[in-house]
């Protein structure tokens, strides 16, 4: 599966789902199989070929193929006057934006994670409520995610005052609740196509002022 094509028109690049990390794991791939080369000269590559891959170095092309899967099914179900822009970079830092979206009801920025396990949020009486995936904390998707939201929310109120900026975690192959949708700090916690639901819903926005919106935040945030 290939993530979501660069645009055509030279006023709104969209990026490609999940770049980054395709590179990332390249570059990890590569340094790996330099340094068993090195060391071993002469079987290296047969090390290399029944070796399995590391984990850490796995879960970078995993988390592409979960950007690449979320932006394919952006593709076919948001609704036509949308606009979706994927791997953006946030200057001045070595992070991103996995997708972008402006669509009339507003911006949405957007943060796929892919894990198996059961999500669950914790809200205990006394102190801070807890996400677990798979039992594990996973509080800090949280954290990067609101830090994303207010940087847009700031570009926005500059780029395109009165524009509503919303955030969402999309989780691929984890386990959400049947009923209902799992929030935290105000965000949904949603599969792609639910996302893409959400995303339908309102009409802030007519078809020319999303588009003004998306070339705006395109240079602001730039594909990575």
């Amino acid at each position: 599966m290939t993530g979501e094509p660069a645009s055509t028109d030279p006023e709104l690049e969209t990026g490609t789902a999940g770049a980054s990390a395709r590179r990332e794991h390249e570059r990890r791939r590569a340094g790996r199989e330099r340094r068993v080369r090195e060391r071993h000269p002469r079987i290296g590559g047969a090390l290399l070929a029944f070796g399995a891959e590391p984990g850490h170095e796995a879960a970078w092309a995993r988390g592409a193929r979960g950007e690449e899967h979320v932006a394919a099914v952006l593709r076919t179900r948001l609704r036509p006057e949308a606009v979706a822009l994927h791997d953006r970079r946030i200057p001045g830092t070595r992070a991103n934006i996995d997708h972008l979206i402006v669509a009339p009801s507003g911006i949405w920025v957007v943060d796929t994670k892919r894990y198996t396990g059961r999500v669950a949020v914790h809200a205990p009486l006394l102190g801070a409520a807890r996400l677990t995936i798979a039992g594990r904390d996973r509080t800090k998707l949280l954290d990067g995610l609101a830090k994303q939201v207010a940087l847009v929310t700031d570009a926005a109120a500059a780029l395109a005052p009165g524009v509503p900026v919303h955030g969402a975690l999309c989780v691929v192959d984890a386990d959400l609740p049947l009923l209902g949708t799992l929030t935290m700090r105000g965000f949904p916690l949603l599969h792609p196509k639910p996302l893409a639901k959400r995303i339908n819903q309102g009409d802030a926005l007519d078809a020319e002022r999303v588009r003004g919106t998306a070339v705006a935040l395109a240079e602001r945030f730039p594909v990575a």
